[in-house]
């Protein structure tokens, strides 16, 4: 049944009633569900949001607008339809920008995004607001005798230029720290790791370091990589799945509505949290754990598939390293009365959720920040991947380790972007790594070596977790001459970090601070706000610069699957905005690198004319580097085509059927949607993409894969390749190899399979190095992965516990366990600075006595991230006015506390937070929640007379981070925020 409007109709909002087509609707809907899904029902009546037309979906209406009679002024109208990507949550809805001469009117759900299928969440639905905000930063500013005036762009570049140079030569390069955003695109994010690097420093990071650093270094050193190893999609195909510290029906909505899918047709659904969820409300079960005992719970479900043999014996045998020494260590560890001590989940509980995911594979497991935002995170993650890899659910659809990241682009920005420790594609910093960007950038290795100050080339720089000790630590004990000095919050919330009493007294300190941002974010309340415990520096230049939005500009972003999507632009920067990529080449230009930084890019005429890397040309040189992670295939003209033609793929395994685009001839038959890396080889290769990570049952150029050869091919004797017979499908090398490199090409005798060109270019080099491609093109040519084919490692024995342990939390309400598992020693010259754990951690053992309750928290459907864009949003703001703290009933009736009122949320840093009480069994009587997307309040004092007119958040509430204690991973400086102490009060008038 096919529905349009009546020929000559005059058509209407989207949102508008059309009687006759409800009545079709009426008349036609039993016949249309049993036929058709519901994209394909939503996309052939022409529905859009409740009754209205889709206007993305049909040309009529595009056509009848544009050939409207022109308005009274004489200006012609003009309908444009931009796709572009939802700037949020990790899931990639896609969305139809309706823009009418400029301006962005409406917007439509992409019916046809096998990703969202035409759904949104509230955040998504809202996103029109986030182009045209009334709240945004309009103008450049600087701030003076503590209040913010206007200044001009050219005055604001060569101020923070010329300061910028006086830091650098008095202090040397690392005296500034540059905190980067995963609200950039790949290309932005590229750009400002390339633009850190000319300036000569490593120190730079961005907000994974602070949301899944803790997954990336578990992961990656389990099995190869650092990512989501299936996709939302592929579980779908899942019999089984357990949620745990993941609440997705609020912090990835959409993602979701595959879950709702695959428990319809008999998916188990298990939810493991603290709290009870939303999500844990759609769960067949749920079992609450105490905060930070994850690997307790999950090492009891390992114990009873071992004990029970429910194990995957022959996956583990061809394809897992030292599961032998876990299941030692965890039989004798871990016996369900220690678990119960831990964790507080029973044994019948243990064993029938192991059993669960035993009986109904492929199993998936599904985490979040619940897991990583922890001391331990590294070991919570390799835990899970343990169980996992004990199961055989890992290379399986349906199975996987689906790891939700947060932002749109965090997984791309971790992938390209600005870490500390590696170059874009985690190619490390040893000199070898820089010689390779140096080839990709066209500058000469040596000039860049000139750049950074003596023996800092290769080192680490400090983290984002971590800025303010880099500021208050003595210097003696910096792995640095200089202490930190600059900062710049480039698109990063600083309410979103541990410790703000601290933060505060480091922000203070500074000599420079620049916030470049759309919305200026607590930043800038923070900075112009006298100092209670702390003097402001007299000399401390601040700047807020206004960045336009991703709408404002072009350029691909990477969803949590790995799937790279391409964003056209929507309307031009609004009000005195420029994007991202022209406030750095302006900078590079007052700095004395932009032929550097350009070289390798097109510039084209931005705003006002105004030049800016074209982000067509800078994807073009991520393809043209990234071999290591397969961000090669990934042309803008494949993205493009992609994004044009998204009704050829099938919603469960994301392929194409066909499909042939009609603008460039493109054939896309055969493509995953968005190209998930790896996607191998050049563009021309035709690489598909890898929907589901390591799964042998696929030849590679089918998408298929196996464990990556990263760790070497044997330990202590034992083999670390994979075992005979355990290949991807169609591999030539039917054992396990190592990694491929020109020395390996020729043992094989695959040599000449390379042109003469390819050879010249290869010659010493490795799959990871060879600019030509040639390695990659011919080993995937006889089936074989580049990387290797290589056992995963269940113990990974360069980290701190090689087998996952459980340890206490820093502060925490059981001196009982902190005595039985106790935190590490504590570590010099980590990261640039001294770490401690055991030292906090005895300090405080008692600390349960006068902070009695566990604090944690976490996310809500309304609100993303540090919450200033989407608290700026009217339409979400009115969603959720208040600040909260979720307490158990029973713990505030001891308190006298009643619902609704004001509380004072005390910790032991000294902070006070006022907030309201939410009395709820949401959480047991020992652990109270609060939302994590506040700011605007500082102890009880509203911070609005601190905020540039008109650009303040409709809603302002405590930061819970204000009062977050402090504590870091192990092995990633991930920073504590889940299990922390804390104590509540009556506020009194």
């Amino acid at each position: 049944m096919l529905l349009t409007r009546k020929p000559g109709h005059s058509g209407g909002h989207a949102g508008a009633s059309d009687s006759g087509l409800v009545a079709s609707l009426a008349r036609g809907v039993s016949r249309a569900i049993p036929t058709m899904d519901r994209r394909a029902f939503l996309r052939r009546s022409g529905l859009g949001v409740g009754t209205g037309i889709a206007v993305s979906q049909l040309a009529l209406v595009q056509k009848k607008a544009q050939a409207a009679d022109a308005p009274a002024s004489g200006k012609a109208r003009k309908v444009e339809i931009k796709r572009t990507v939802c700037g949020h949550c990790s899931v990639g809805c896609a969305v139809d920008a309706v823009v009418e001469n400029g301006v962005w009117v409406r917007q439509e759900p992409v019916f046809d995004s096998p990703i969202n299928l035409g759904a949104h969440c509230a955040k998504g639905a809202a996103l029109r607001e986030h182009g045209h905000g009334e709240y945004r930063l309009r103008t450049p500013m600087k701030l003076v005798n503590g209040k913010y005036e206007k200044i001009s762009w050219d005055q604001a570049l060569n101020e923070i230029s010329a300061k910028m140079l006086e830091l650098k030569k008095q202090s040397g390069p690392d005296s500034i720290f540059i905190v980067g955003s995963s609200k950039h695109s790949n290309e932005q994010a590229y750009l400002l790791r390339k633009w850190v690097s000319l300036w000569g420093s490593n120190n730079c990071d961005h907000q994974a370091r602070i949301c899944h650093s803790t997954t990336v270094a578990g992961v990656a050193n389990t099995w190869g990589y650092g990512a989501m190893t299936n996709s939302y999609n592929d579980m779908r195909n899942s019999k089984a799945a357990m949620y745990i510290g993941s609440n997705a029906a609020e912090a990835h909505p959409v993602s979701m509505l595959h879950m709702l899918h695959a428990k319809e047709t008999g998916c188990k659904m298990i939810v493991v949290d603290p709290r009870f969820t939303r999500t844990a409300a759609k769960a067949d079960d749920y079992v609450r754990i105490r905060s930070g005992s994850d690997i307790p719970f999950l090492f009891g479900l390992v114990y009873h598939i071992f004990k029970n043999g429910w194990e995957d014996k022959k996956f583990i045998a061809d394809r897992v390293y030292g599961m032998d020494k876990v299941r030692d260590d965890i039989m004798a560890k871990w016996t369900p009365d220690k678990v119960f001590e831990a964790c507080g989940v029973d044994e019948a509980t243990c064993y029938k959720t192991a059993k669960t995911l035993a009986d109904n594979r492929p199993s998936t497991v599904v985490w979040c920040m619940g897991q990583t935002q922890h001391t331990t995170g590294n070991a919570v993650v390799r835990a899970s991947c343990i169980l996992q890899l004990a199961l055989g659910n890992i290379g399986v659809s349906g199975g996987g380790a689906n790891i939700f990241r947060g932002h749109d682009n965090v997984q791309g920005a971790t992938d390209v972007g600005p870490n500390p420790d590696s170059l874009p594609g985690y190619y490390g910093l040893a000199e070898g790594a820089w010689k390779h960007f140096a080839k990709v950038w066209d500058v000469d290795f040596e000039w860049i070596k000139k750049q950074y100050a003596p023996g800092m080339l290769t080192k680490p720089g400090m983290t984002v977790s971590r800025w303010i000790d880099g500021v208050l630590e003595k210097n003696e004990l910096i792995d640095q001459d200089s202490n930190l000095r600059g900062l710049f919050f480039w698109g990063h919330a600083p309410n979103s970090q541990t410790r703000g009493l601290e933060m505060k007294k480091a922000m203070d300190k500074l000599d420079l601070l620049v916030v470049i941002d759309p919305y200026p974010s607590a930043t800038a309340a923070m900075a112009a706000m006298p100092g209670k415990d702390s003097e402001l520096n007299p000399n401390r230049a601040t700047y807020l610069l206004p960045a336009a939005t991703q709408f404002e500009t072009s350029g691909s972003c990477t969803a949590s699957n790995r799937s790279l999507q391409w964003r056209e632009k929507v309307i031009e920067p609004l009000w005195d905005s420029r994007t991202d990529q022209m406030i750095m080449y302006q900078l590079a230009q007052k700095l004395g690198f932009d032929k550097e930084f350009t070289k390798s890019h097109k510039l084209v005429a931005g705003k006002g004319g105004m030049m800016e890397p074209e982000p067509e040309s800078v994807l073009r040189e991520i393809n043209k580097g990234m071999w290591t992670i397969g961000y090669t295939g990934q042309s803008p003209e494949r993205l493009k085509a992609h994004m044009r033609n998204m009704n050829v793929f099938d919603v469960k395994t994301l392929r194409a059927k066909g499909g042939v685009d009609k603008e460039t001839g493109y054939k896309l038959d055969g493509d995953y949607f968005g190209l998930p890396w790896p996607c191998y080889g050049n563009p021309e290769l035709k690489h598909p993409g890898s929907p589901n990570l390591y799964d042998t049952s696929r030849h590679v150029m089918e998408g298929g894969g196996n464990f990556r050869a990263n760790f070497g091919v044997e330990r202590e004797g034992v083999n670390l390749l994979a075992a005979d017979g355990s290949c991807s499908k169609g591999a030539e090398i039917t054992t396990g190899y190592p990694e491929f490199d020109h020395i390996l090409l020729k043992k094989l005798g695959w040599w000449n399979d390379l042109s003469e060109a390819e050879k010249a270019a290869a010659e010493g080099k490795n799959w990871k190095t060879d600019l030509s491609g040639g390695i990659q093109r011919v080993s995937l040519a006889h089936g074989c992965h580049p990387f290797g084919n290589a056992r995963a490692r269940a113990v990974v024995w360069n980290f701190p516990d090689p087998i996952p342990q459980h340890r206490e939390a820093l502060y925490s309400t059981r001196p009982d366990l902190i005595a039985k598992y106790p935190t590490h020693d504590d570590k010099k010259a980590f990261w640039r600075l001294p770490t401690l754990f055991k030292s906090v951690q005895e300090k405080n053992k008692d600390i349960g006595k006068t902070f009695p309750l566990i604090m944690s928290s976490g996310r809500l459907v309304e609100f993303e991230g540090g919450g200033e864009e989407t608290r700026s949003n009217p339409w979400l703001a009115e969603l959720q006015q208040e600040m909260f703290v979720e307490i158990n009933p029973a713990t505030a009736n001891d308190r006298g506390i009643r619902n609704g009122e004001n509380v004072w949320v005390t910790t032991p840093t000294g902070a006070r937070l006022t907030v309201k009480a939410l009395l709820t069994e949401r959480v047991d009587r020992e652990t109270v929640w609060l939302p994590f997307h506040f700011s605007g309040r500082w102890q009880g004092t509203d911070m609005l007379p601190y905020y540039p007119n008109g650009a303040a958040p409709v809603i302002r509430g405590e930061a819970v981070n204000t009062a977050t204690t402090y504590g870091y991973d192990s092995v990633t400086m991930m920073q504590e925020t889940k299990t922390t102490v804390c104590q509540v009060q009556k506020a009194t008038a």
